[in-house]
């Protein structure tokens, strides 16, 4: 049976913290189903909604709409306790969203024992260390991939679970030695949990293509961003999942011919959180203010991101994988006092202009960055709310990025609040 309603996506085009979070939420006021499809409670956003501010690290922020469902798929690992302590926040803050989130019965679950193991692992790396968040999410990939993970729909066999759950157990001792970690006691929770969670738990793949079936508006909220792809990311130091257009298909059971729009989100400079190869990082006073005037610190981990100029040979590489059918620049208002921006356009390396983004760390931290600079428009962008009202130079930095990527904005992000957004029709 050939279906023709097709889902709208939004993912990172960056590093994260792109701001997927306001443009999911403008989204989702008219849709039926927000489902995310990959990554834990490592993501982090905040969303403004009627004077309450709701924080967001692993459930969909459709729930802020109160006619939205919303899945947590297959591909997304679930930290039980992490589940039901943010659905509860959501629900005190006076979200009724207890009967609208559900959750695949073939996600993987995110044990105390795999943050354990992550922490571990990091003291282990020492300096080398990737700066995870520690949630775990790094550990759980890997039993799944190792065949050794537990689904959520293993909670509902005791005997299989238990006997599951004391082999990982077992098998982590023994590659990092003797630590503390209770296990008849974590049995006994688990439980509780495989009670407390059976009523939110559905076949994941046959819950989205009933939607789809009936048509409804279907909009999947992609967590982290490309650059942080276990695939196409800065290898090693990225999250554990495919954080792209591919991540879509393989951790909600839908065929690629379902996904319609495609929706890159760009901060209108870029930011990383953690280790890893940054060319465009300052580390001047234009790196401090940015920082500053952007509050750039992260939502799960309250570190301070690392802050640079925009990366279009980044943006380049993450539209020839995403395909983005059109742009979210966030931020844009964070610029508004520079004189003077820079926009990264090539790489270079002995002197030779690279033609396509590397593979290996040891180049990249070895290029040498080609700027073009474009005059900054100083002056407040935060009341603009059609395109025709930004200064003319903050016409032309958007318009620089439209023409180097050869797709077009759609979105404008120009201030903190929900509606400081600038939306032009395609």
């Amino acid at each position: 049976m050939t279906v023709d309603n097709k889902v709208t996506v939004v993912l990172g085009a960056q590093w994260g913290d792109e701001g997927k979070g306001k443009l999911v939420d403008l989204l989702a006021a008219d849709i039926d189903l927000c489902a995310r499809c990959q990554g834990g409670n490592n993501a982090g956003h905040t969303i403004v909604a009627n004077g309450v501010k709701y924080d967001f690290h692993m459930l969909p922020s459709g729930l802020v709409n109160p006619n939205c469902y919303n899945l947590l798929g297959n591909g997304v690992v679930i930290h039980l306790p992490a589940f039901f302590q943010e659905l509860e926040t959501l629900i005190n803050k006076g979200l009724d969203c207890e009967k609208r989130i559900f959750v695949s019965d073939r996600a993987h679950l995110v044990l105390d024992l795999h943050q354990i193991v992550d922490g571990l692992k990091e003291l282990e790396l020492g300096r080398g260390s990737i700066g995870t968040t520690k949630k775990g999410i790094g550990p759980a990939y890997s039993s799944k991939a190792n065949r050794d993970g537990i689904r959520v729909h293993h909670l509902f066999n005791e005997e299989e679970f238990n006997n599951k759950f004391r082999a990982l157990v077992e098998k982590k001792h023994k590659r990092y030695g003797d630590f503390e970690y209770d296990v008849e006691a974590e049995l006994a929770r688990y439980r509780q949990l495989a009670e407390k969670i059976k009523p939110f738990v559905v076949d994941g793949v046959s819950f989205i293509h009933k939607a789809l079936n009936e048509n409804k508006n279907i909009l999947i909220e992609g967590a982290n961003a490309i650059m942080l792809d276990i695939d196409f990311g800065t290898y090693p130091y990225v999250t554990s999942s495919n954080t792209g257009v591919a991540g879509v298909c393989t951790g909600l059971g839908i065929p690629p011919r379902s996904v319609g729009k495609v929706i890159g989100v760009v901060k209108a400079y870029t930011t990383r959180v953690g280790g890893g190869p940054f060319p465009t990082e300052l580390h001047d006073e234009d790196g401090e203010r940015l920082q500053t005037i952007g509050a750039e610190v992260g939502v799960t981990t309250g570190r301070k991101r690392r802050c640079g100029w925009l990366d279009l040979v980044v943006l380049k590489y993450s539209h020839m994988i995403n395909g983005y059918s059109s742009i979210n620049i966030t931020k844009l208002d964070v610029l508004d006092t520079f004189p003077e921006i820079k926009v990264a356009t090539a790489y270079k390396l002995n002197g030779q202009v690279l033609e396509s983004f590397p593979a290996d760390l040891g180049t990249l931290g070895q290029v040498e960055v080609q700027y073009d600079v474009l005059p900054g428009w100083q002056s407040d962008i935060s009341n603009c709310r059609k395109f025709e009202e930004l200064p003319v130079n903050a016409q032309k930095y958007v318009k620089y990025i439209e023409n180097f990527l050869g797709t077009k904005v759609e979105w404008i992000g120009v201030g903190a609040s929900r509606d400081a957004m600038i939306h032009i029709p395609l």
